[in-house]
């Protein structure tokens, strides 16, 4: 059964959309498609905000990095001269800063001297003292010598009376004998008597006892001689020979010790000297040290100033090995097969486009970071660090610089580089989304603005969703970027 009002409403809408132009049929068609793609659009970005990049084969979590090399004050005090300039380009062995301390102790080289100087004087009493003792000795000697020479010719001449005494009492001794043989014989054929007899046989034995001592003394004064020839001082007449070779012997002694002590105090005093030698360089290392580099590179960062304190051990200046650049980037760990040493990747971003992974690191520490000029960028959980070595680097590290404008790009250290895995198929949605930002900004640009520029995008630049900079605008901001990295 038909209702006369649902028929009369249905004649009513045809007619009205009869009556309505085709452009205003279309705007509900368009409302729902633009509402689908919206609601698509902010489906895909909510799916690629909240799921991680597990499985992409390309990493915007990169970062150019190059070791540093912190350059410390070797001493405390102040610094004189500062030549450190942020970005200057330094050679191995160039002068950054100069640090004078004039509070220097010198407590120790007061002590070290003046223990110096008395082992000095020391030294010059002993050699006093020896040189007496050995003049001495020299006298003494002089001295036996001459009485020894007298007393021998005294000898000589004792010698020789008592020889002609011994001869005169064997003669006396012969004289008494034959008178006692003859007064013998006449006893014998009774002439005389015993009692004319027994005189002269006492008188014939006294000239020999007599002759014996003649002869004893004459022995003894030959065996005195004999030894005053070989230096022995016995007897009366040679005490006083034997007392100044006593003395002799002393004072020989003493100029002996006096030597040994002498030898004593010059090694003392040569190990003093020593010393005092070292502790005057340590002074002067003390007083005044150049910070030196200790390779070629840029400055990195400035840790003091002109006038400033500076104890040992504080950072006067970092030095950044622009040459041993290379790319820090960030994968997920189910990416760890793919990205294994020596796979190729592609850098955007850079001076250089390609690199080889030389390296793959689980984490990081404090420690590590600091050997470089900005540290790692932060991971979570189950991710990796893909360290990539630039393409054509030399044996030291350093790429190769085949073109005027990489030279003049400078450092880059701290800059941001997307790395893509060659062959690569999954490519991160972070970095697809911010180059069709870029792309529908730069249309945008290019349709209302194009005359502030003045020069247009190119088609390779669009297509990469992003304006490279200069590089001389590169060049001279690179320091700025690293510093705000760095503090950041």
């Amino acid at each position: 059964m038909n209702n006369p009002f649902n028929a009369g409403a249905t004649e009513r809408s045809s007619g009205f959309d009869r009556g309505l132009p085709p452009r205003a049929r279309r705007h509900p068609t368009i409302l729902r498609v633009s509402a689908v793609g919206v609601a698509g659009l902010l489906s895909a970005l909510m799916v690629t905000a909240v799921a991680p990049p597990i499985t992409t084969d390309q990493s915007d979590r990169a970062v150019v990095n190059a070791p540093v090399t912190l350059l410390t004050a070797p001493i405390g005090g102040e610094i004189d001269t500062l030549t450190a300039l942020p970005g200057r380009d330094v050679r191995d062995g160039d002068r950054l800063a100069q640090i004078s301390n004039p509070r220097v102790d010198r407590s120790t080289l007061i002590s070290l001297e003046e223990k110096s100087s008395d082992a000095r004087q020391k030294l010059d009493a002993t050699r006093a003292k020896g040189a007496s003792d050995r003049a001495y000795v020299a006298s003494l000697e002089a001295e036996l010598a001459s009485q020894t020479e007298q007393l021998k010719m005294q000898f000589q001449s004792q010698i020789e009376e008592l020889r002609a005494r011994v001869s005169q009492s064997n003669a006396q001794s012969g004289e008494k004998k034959v008178l006692v043989e003859r007064q013998s014989n006449l006893v014998t054929r009774n002439t005389a008597s015993m009692d004319m007899l027994r005189p002269t046989t006492q008188q014939y034995a006294a000239a020999m006892h007599n002759a014996d001592a003649e002869r004893a003394k004459l022995n003894q004064k030959i065996a005195q001689l004999n030894a005053l020839n070989g230096g022995v001082y016995v007897g009366e007449e040679l005490v006083v020979l034997n007392n100044l070779a006593q003395k002799r012997r002393d004072i020989n002694l003493d100029a002996q010790r006096m030597e040994i002590e002498e030898r004593q105090q010059s090694a003392v005093l040569n190990d003093l000297e020593r010393l005092i030698d070292t502790e005057q360089k340590r002074l002067a290392s003390l007083e005044g040290a150049d910070v030196l580099s200790r390779g070629p590179g840029k400055v990195l960062t400035i840790g003091a100033a002109m006038g400033r304190h500076v104890n040992a051990g504080d950072t006067i200046s970092s030095v950044v090995d622009c040459d041993k650049r290379f790319v820090v980037a960030i994968f997920s760990y189910r990416q760890g097969q793919n990205m294994m040493p020596g796979t190729r990747v592609r850098i955007d971003g850079s001076t250089f486009r390609t690199g080889i992974v030389s390296a793959v690191l689980p984490k990081t520490s404090d420690k590590v970071d600091e050997r470089f000029a900005v540290p790692f960028p932060q991971t979570e959980r189950r991710e990796l660090y893909a360290i990539i070595t630039p393409e054509g680097a030399n044996e030291a590290g350093a790429p190769v610089r085949e073109t005027q404008a990489s030279d003049a790009a400078a450092c880059q250290v701290g800059q941001w580089v997307t790395v893509t895995r060659d062959n690569g198929v999954v490519p991160s949605m972070s970095v697809t989304w911010r180059r069709l930002g870029n792309l529908m900004a730069s249309w945008t640009h290019d349709d209302g603005s194009e005359t502030a520029q003045n020069q247009p995008i190119d088609a390779d630049t669009r297509r990469a969703g992003m304006a490279q900079p200069e590089a001389p605008k590169a060049h001279e901001n690179w320091w700025s970027r690293t510093r705000t990295l760095v503090s950041q």
